[in-house]
């Protein structure tokens, strides 16, 4: 999948994302990291760039939007979950070298993860703003919505 009909898929997976995240926002410690002003970046293999920041405060959504850049763009040069190429590399399970981001520019924290459409188009996700397996679970649970809503009609 690409162009327009990419772009309305991700568009629908960034809207159901946002549905979800007041329910998020009911937790304190999540609700302290940046008070709803998140942010998801979604790259494609082409490196298309989609994404959106949430909130009012646009200088917190603007830092949530980096690090959600940051972690996508990991994701797109590893094809591995952030946090999972970091233990990899540290373990000597992989080449670190191979991928060509220095270890400053590690991301580290859970929150960008491949994900795969019902048509195997892949898209590098990078989500900010909550707990990092609360960004990774936003992520696939607004996919989740989105696909049954495609394969209903």
């Amino acid at each position: 999948m690409e162009g327009k009909e990419l772009e309305i898929v991700v568009r629908k997976i960034i809207d159901e994302a946002e549905k979800l995240m007041p329910d998020y926002m009911q937790n304190e410690e999540d609700r302290r990291i940046a008070n709803g002003n998140c942010a998801a970046c979604f790259v494609d293999d082409q490196g298309e760039v989609y994404g959106k920041m949430f909130g009012t405060n646009k200088v917190r959504a603007r830092e949530s939007y980096r690090v959600a850049w940051t972690k996508a763009s990991q994701v797109h040069i590893t094809r591995l979950k952030t946090g999972e190429f970091e233990k990899k590399a540290m373990n000597n399970e992989i080449d670190e070298e191979l991928f060509g981001i220095e270890r400053p520019d590690w991301i580290g924290w859970e929150g960008g993860q491949l994900i795969t459409l019902p048509d195997e188009t892949e898209l590098a996700v990078g989500f900010s703003g909550f707990r990092g397996i609360y960004d990774l679970e936003i992520i696939i649970r607004a996919l989740d919505v989105v696909n049954k809503q495609n394969s209903a009609g």
